[in-house]
């Protein structure tokens, strides 16, 4: 009996030794059978670490991060996890997914495989119901909603808490977007951990992502990690061998889509041409299309049917690019994709890769190219630190809420002077911090104090610029291009990669014919943007003592306007910036802007033509203003009516801001001068009201409510540049 006692641990290790290994073998065979009907092939098998990661999840029950280049199964490890999780009984995978494009795909992917999936996003709340219903009748495996989902009142009251009760897998999909330090931080992410304290310690949680470098690797591990579990990092190398990267440097807009117009047809298949704005993107794509090319663009300006329209399409081939913005970014599954141009930097060779990394999945050569332009960084500066709060406005938020109680977003345009998107912002990250919460009817405090981080928010605008500075060296590396973005991922597998231009001369065509040229020029050329009247008061302005609301009577509004350019397009625009974001002396309008003026009114196709000209006041350029308005009189032989008078003191806040406070800051700030008010009266049509510039819109529709006030049969706006 002794020696039986001495023995019984080793005999009894042994037994659970064989018991686990069984255990594994037989998951292992049950995972490889569900592998196989996803992917419909009878031979599939595991890549390396797709196994790994099912088994912490399904046997163990732990927190896991998945850090795999795109293209190397992460979707099949959920989806295998969730249909073995079901067939222990487990409830249904709630996968949190950040982009509509993605969860087409993705839902799409899951019913082909036979798992029964559903998605919740803002464009299809009519479904909500009907998916509540399978949901309580377990006919969902798998669950996707967006992040925004989460701070949705009527989700967060009617499914979330059932969801987290039942649920069976938790999966965070680009999971870089949950830290700060991620090149796609997103606020409405940071609820997840959040979301994951409320889990029981049981339900297993899976990280996925294919851009993280340490710092956001850690950050998400902590967050994943919620204080209590250990988790399980899976990490492996994240180059593609298939791509073939480059960088060409040209002059500027011009050059850029000459070398488009002259080689787009010569690269591989069919790609994504990207731009950094919604302008660019429509200019490039207006350009190709009038040359020929069959391109669609894709912004943030698409709605969603057509976005879904031009995917198919790309897809499918029938388009030769898809000329995008990041709007066309993380989930986009297209395995064969040939080619990723860049008509400009990203901010990081991080979200550089990112976006690289939709080209050559399923292929053995793709190619990629940057073409860097000169104002990739004042792009760069914009967006670097639009998803951190500034601390006065964030107080005044807080202020205006904790005084009226619950208020809606227009409500708060006319209590803090804040513009509709970085007010909404605001409020997400004020949200996620727990000092805010959206609650039907609009936002409430939650009573809890709150205290700007000011020393987080310098780290991360620090690290914001250490990354711009990363991209220029990733411009004018002279090692492999590769083996750069790898390190800046902090693969250690990094290594020279033998295909890009530094490891092997350039491969890209560097030639641009001279009908590509004119077609550039023409296309930057270009003029003539519509100024849109407004039709409604801004909510909110008897806060701000100004006593309208609801519609603009039509015998004060304005007509349909016209500007020469926005500030944001690739042709005048340019020029425009350097005049308005220049620190240089007033002057008369140039010449060649002059001319393209005219060009824009010979164009405009006006029902009734204007009778004369008279021109707003300005501070900062009276003499552009003046001589722009005069100038248009001369070559359009109609009389100079002068401009207007500032009643009062004008003006004073200038651009920017909400539009409730832009409105209260013109209301009533200009007068008709007397020599001009007879002139008014007696002219039988419009007037053309000029000025340089409109941005809310705000100070030119007050200009023209006077000039109608005074007698004007109508007013035709005209500016130099839109900002929008």
């Amino acid at each position: 009996m002794l020696s039986m006692a001495r023995g019984s641990p080793d005999i009894l290790a042994g037994m659970v030794e064989n018991t686990t290994t069984q255990a594994a073998t037989d998951l292992r065979r049950d995972a490889t059978e569900v592998l196989r009907r996803l992917v419909g092939r009878p031979d599939a098998e595991f890549h390396e670490g797709q196994f790994e990661a099912i088994q912490a999840l399904v046997e163990g029950g732990r927190r896991a991060l998945v850090v795999q280049r795109t293209g190397w199964g992460k979707s099949a490890v959920y989806f295998v996890a969730s249909l073995l999780l079901r067939a222990r009984g487990s409830g249904p995978t709630l996968i949190v997914s950040p982009l509509l494009a993605l969860m087409r795909d993705q839902v799409a992917a899951a019913e082909r495989a036979g798992v029964r999936a559903a998605a919740i996003n803002s464009a299809n709340a009519v479904e909500w119901g009907e998916i509540r219903g399978r949901l309580e009748a377990d006919e969902i495996d798998v669950l996707l909603v967006s992040p925004e989902r989460l701070n949705n009142p009527r989700f967060r009251a009617e499914q979330l808490p059932d969801l987290v009760r039942r649920m069976g897998l938790l999966v965070i999909d680009e999971a870089h977007c949950i830290s700060d330090w991620g090149h796609d931080f997103r606020p409405d992410y940071r609820r997840i951990k959040d979301l994951i304290r409320e889990l029981s310690d049981s339900v297993p949680v899976l990280a996925t992502t294919a851009t993280a470098n340490e710092r956001v690797v850690h950050d998400v591990e902590e967050q994943l990690a919620a204080g209590t579990a250990e988790v399980f990092s899976l990490r492996g190398p994240l180059a593609r061998k298939s791509l073939r990267l480059g960088v060409l440097r040209l002059s500027g807009p011009k050059a850029q889509l000459a070398w488009l117009l002259s080689n787009l047809d010569a690269l591989p298949g069919s790609g994504i041409v990207y731009s950094l704005t919604v302008s660019a993107a429509e200019d490039i794509a207006r350009a190709l299309r009038d040359a020929g090319h069959v391109v669609r663009s894709y912004t943030g300006r698409t709605d969603a049917q057509e976005r879904a329209e031009a995917e198919q399409d790309l897809k499918d081939n029938k388009v030769k690019a898809l000329i995008a913005t990041s709007a066309l970014g993380m989930g986009f599954d297209k395995p064969d994709l040939g080619f990723v141009v860049h008509v400009g930097a990203p901010s990081s060779p991080v979200a550089y890769y990112q976006q690289v990394g939709r080209a050559g999945r399923g292929t053995d050569n793709a190619d990629v190219l940057l073409l860097p332009g000169p104002e990739d960084r004042a792009i760069w500066q914009y967006f670097a630190t639009s998803s951190m709060p500034d601390q006065e406005r964030a107080e005044a938020v807080l202020a205006a809420l904790g005084q009226n109680g619950t208020m809606s977003a227009p409500q708060l345009e006319a209590s803090v002077n804040l513009r509709r998107s970085p007010l909404e912002l605001l409020l997400k990250v004020l949200a996620v911090d727990g000092v805010v919460e959206r609650v039907q009817g609009g936002w409430a405090s939650t009573g809890r104090p709150w205290v700007y981080d000011a020393e987080r928010y310098q780290r991360v605008a620090a690290a914001r610029v250490a990354e711009q500075n990363a991209m220029l060296d990733y411009e004018h590396t002279e090692g492999c291009r590769m083996e750069f973005l790898s390190r800046a991922l902090d693969d250690p597998a990094a290594a020279p990669c033998g295909r890009c231009d530094n490891c092997a001369g350039a491969w890209y065509p560097t030639g641009i014919d001279e009908t590509a040229q004119q077609g550039a020029q023409s296309a930057l050329g270009r003029v003539g943007v519509e100024l849109e009247p407004r039709a409604m008061w801004p909510s909110g302005m008897d806060r701000l003592s100004v006593p309208v609301k609801g519609r603009i009577k039509p015998e004060e509004q304005m007509g349909s306007g016209r500007a020469l350019a926005r500030l944001t397009d690739l042709g005048w625009g340019s020029r425009l910036r350097e005049i308005f974001e220049g620190q240089g002396a007033d002057g008369p309008v140039p010449d060649d802007m002059l001319a393209a003026c005219v060009q824009v009114l010979a164009q405009w196709g006006w029902g009734e033509r204007p009778v004369a000209v008279v021109n707003l006041p300005s501070r900062r350029r009276p003499e552009l203003v003046r001589s722009l308005a005069q100038g248009l009189a001369s070559v359009g032989r109609l009389p100079y009516g002068g401009e207007l008078a500032y009643a009062h003191d004008g003006p004073r806040n200038g651009p920017g801001g909400s539009s409730a406070f832009r409105l209260a800051d013109v209301w009533e700030q200009f007068s008709v001068p007397a020599e001009m008010a007879s002139n008014v009266q007696a002219a039988p049509g419009p007037i053309l009201l000029v000025d340089d510039l409109a941005d809310s819109r705000w100070t030119i529709t007050e200009a023209a409510r006077t000039l109608r006030r005074a007698g004007a049969d109508g007013v035709l706006p005209f500016v130099l540049a839109l900002n929008a």
